[in-house]
């Protein structure tokens, strides 16, 4: 009798002890993906927040603690805010960018012929280091170059300094940015429309609604999530835009943007403590902006059916 009542109590502790490893197996999947969220996002992020209340010139182990000076320094010197202007033109860009993807992407989605081949020619910018793009559009700008000669064949002679000019400088290096990221939106946006059953196509066709029609009642509001997170992507990358005018000008006639602006702070002046201020500002504005998008366009969920 004992050794029976042993059996049934070991027999009712096993359920228990799947249930606990049960319910612990989602955290065991999403320890290591946490652990480096935290090693290299969110510490990071203190670090920065710590050395922003500090004057700290990067090199030297003294740290001294200021509290608000940079952000007080920051708001006060307006040359430093100057350079948020450069990001509307990344704005304009990214605003281009969006249109033309999601024409291409339209477009492509139907029966086309060559589709495969205009998605690759669409896609492969966006797989170029941007360090490459920037050398090779530096040769595609210089004066008498690849662009002036092609601009030469419709009647417009001369050499243009694309690069050395503040009024064209700015337009070319966001041209550049939207030729090099106009195949991630235009992935995006493909993903989504391609996402939506092809019986609401058929059902609309046989319905007499036509390709606009099928485009404007059906896509637009079957990818309305993607084209607000497309939205969020332009605008955070228009306010951080760095790579390609940094490696093409260097922030030089009038192309410093705000994070090539901070990145002088830092490594140019040895100014971490206002560098870093003027990250957090930055980080708090691209939240600003993401928050108001989201405000005023809400994710909502989609039903076509």
């Amino acid at each position: 009798m004992l050794e029976h009542t042993r059996g049934r109590s070991r027999t009712r502790a096993r359920p228990g002890r799947r249930g606990l490893l049960a319910r612990a197996t989602p955290w065991l999947f999403l320890a290591v993906p946490l652990a480096f969220l935290v090693v290299f996002t969110y510490t990071p992020v203190l670090n920065m927040l710590y050395y922003s209340l500090t004057s700290w010139d990067g090199f030297g182990p003294d740290r001294e603690f200021v509290g608000q000076a940079n952000y007080t320094e920051l708001f006060a010197r307006p040359d430093l805010f100057q350079v948020f202007f450069v990001s509307l033109f990344y704005l304009a860009s990214g605003a281009v960018q969006m249109v033309l993807a999601l024409y291409f992407a339209t477009v492509l989605s139907f029966d086309v012929r060559f589709r495969n081949f205009f998605k690759g020619v669409l896609f492969f910018p966006y797989l170029i280091n941007g360090v490459a793009i920037g050398f090779v559009f530096l040769y595609f700008f210089q004066p008498g170059g690849t662009l002036d000669s092609v601009l030469g064949l419709f009647g417009a002679r001369g050499d243009h300094l694309w690069l050395g000019d503040p009024h064209l400088v700015n337009w070319s290096l966001a041209s550049v940015s939207l030729w090099r990221y106009l195949g991630l939106n235009f992935v995006l946006f493909l993903g989504a429309i391609q996402s939506i059953p092809g019986e609401i196509h058929e059902a609309a066709e046989l319905d007499g609604a036509n390709r606009w029609h099928q485009v404007r009642h059906i896509v637009l509001p079957g990818i309305r999530p993607v084209i607000s997170l497309s939205a969020v992507l332009v605008v955070s990358g228009s306010l951080s835009a760095f790579e390609i005018p940094y490696i093409m000008t260097g922030g030089a006639g009038g192309s410093t943007t705000f994070v090539i602006q901070t990145v002088k702070l830092a490594f140019q002046f040895n100014k971490v403590g206002l560098a870093s201020a003027a990250a957090v500002v930055l980080l708090a504005v691209v939240l600003l902006a993401t928050w108001i998008q989201r405000l005023i366009v809400p994710d909502e969920g989609v039903d076509l059916v």
